[in-house]
């Protein structure tokens, strides 16, 4: 489906001719390209002509420049710069390191810096749980990725992942007023990156691990959760889990259906999939086939490692060794976590009435809503143009939130399920089938996860 969004935007300064009727052929012109304009703003009056920065939305690259090029051929009209919105943004980074309080004077780099400070120094020498109470390390934590898994861009190698690092910081910063900060790492070795956050640790409250590579992803969390005593988290696991729960518990309200008589079906046997099977099996779900490229996930298939090996033994009770068209036959719910097209409208034919469609592949998903809007009870995506977007910003501010706030030293499988019911309340006392989950910038969300885990973290007994 071709629409325009701000991720192909382009900014565009032009100058047109102080005539009637310029401006407005114009915005015609832009809407005879295909173009939507989003922003008119600050305009300069010069003699015979008008200075204007405008911003149009595009399909793609291809159609933005499609759109200055048809642009730049109009009577009465000059394009003095145009750039791509997107890069316009980045240009120098996304974050800055701003003071909690100003440096007026020689007193205040006194008390801030030496002489001063020396005598914080010695006091967390002396005992060092003091720095969670004089330093930073209490509101900050690491965004440490390897490059190996961004997106769906794949393996493009820690620079180029910067950018998304930079941004998952904002959102920490945003959504839970989280201090966080990109590290990415020069290596893909597990045993390399385990022993360089291990050693980077004592600045930092918790580690958000970010777009590292099955199977990877598992050895370094698991390493680094038993070798650390702050929470880690692997977002692409437990964060898509986390906001899964909530949309499939909602969901099944809308439908009348119990997690304990669910039947469901995940395509994609990697981080979040693994993730996520071991969630829904932790919130009552009994009965979970798991399919990857091979078709599904069941006991003596083959040798399995790490996640696929705990599939292997706690899914698929009924011993279903067929593909994801056997797999999907009388399901109540699919779950897509892995790659565009691989479901047909037959196939969700073949499920349980008013199935419960989740095609979260990004930007492409499983099946397209459009497909099956008629026969599915309720559909979700990874997309935000449709309704019911699972955007793991839901969940990732606010359990750090929470778990900093309470001095967790771990995050427990128990303040994962309290995240997830806290997202799923926050709109059912408006639920709807194009409103299972939170939109992705309601700001009610991360205070709401927060308290959740806060109180899940002191059931549990894992705060400092």
């Amino acid at each position: 489906m071709s629409h325009t969004t701000a991720a192909f935007s382009v900014r565009l300064v032009v100058r047109l001719h102080h005539l009637p009727g310029t401006l407005g052929r114009f915005a015609t012109a832009v809407g005879e390209l295909g173009g939507n304009i989003t922003k008119l703003s600050g305009f300069e009056v010069g003699g015979d002509s008008i200075t204007r920065e405008i911003v149009v939305d595009a399909e793609s690259e291809d159609h933005a420049n499609a759109i200055v090029l048809g642009l730049s051929d109009m009577e009465g009209v000059e394009i003095l710069e145009s750039d791509d919105i997107v890069f316009h943004l980045h240009r120098g980074g996304k974050l800055d390191v701003v003071p909690r309080f100003p440096l007026r004077d020689r007193d205040d780099l006194s008390v801030a810096y030496t002489p001063g400070v020396a005598r914080v120094c010695l006091a967390i020498a002396a005992d060092e749980s003091l720095a969670w109470k004089y330093t930073g390390r209490a509101t900050t934590v690491a965004v440490v990725s390897d490059g190996t898994a961004v997106l769906g861009l794949g393996d493009i190698g820690p620079l180029a992942s910067l950018p998304v690092m930079e941004g998952k910081a904002m959102l920490f910063k945003e959504f839970g007023d989280v201090d966080a900060f990109p590290v990415v790492l020069s290596t893909t070795d597990p045993d390399e990156i385990i022993e360089t956050v291990t050693r980077l640790a004592p600045s930092f409250g918790g580690v958000n691990l970010e777009d590292i590579a099955a199977p990877a992803c598992f050895v370094v969390e698991e390493a680094l959760r038993e070798a650390l005593d702050i929470p880690v988290f692997h977002d692409d696991q437990h964060g898509t889990a986390i906001v899964v729960l909530a949309a499939l518990d909602n969901a099944c309200r809308l439908t009348e259906r119990r997690m304990r008589h669910l039947r469901v079906v995940i395509a994609g046997a990697g981080a979040a999939g693994v993730a996520i099977a071991k969630i829904l099996t932790n919130a009552g779900v009994p009965d979970i086939v798991v399919t990857d490229s091979k078709g599904a996930v069941y006991e003596g298939r083959e040798e399995f490692s790490h996640g696929k090996a705990w599939l292997a033994e706690h899914t698929n009770p009924r011993g279903i060794t067929g593909g994801l068209e056997e797999a999907m036959v009388g399901a109540d719910c699919f779950i897509g976590v892995s790659r565009p097209n691989i479901v047909t409208r037959a196939e969700v034919e073949s499920m349980a009435a008013q199935p419960l469609v989740f095609a979260l592949s990004n930007p492409d998903p499983e099946i397209v809503p459009e497909e099956i809007g008629d026969i599915a009870g309720v559909i979700a995506t990874g997309r935000s143009d449709y309704p019911n977007q699972i955007n793991n910003v839901l969940a990732f501010p606010g359990i750090f939130r929470g778990a900093l706030d309470a001095g967790a030293t771990a995050i427990t499988e128990s303040m994962k399920l309290a995240a997830a019911d806290a997202i799923a309340a926050t709109v059912r006392d408006d639920l709807r089938v194009d409103r299972i989950v939170p939109e992705a910038m309601d700001r009610s969300v991360a205070p709401a996860v927060a308290e959740a885990v806060i109180r899940a973290a002191v059931r549990a007994g894992v705060c400092r």
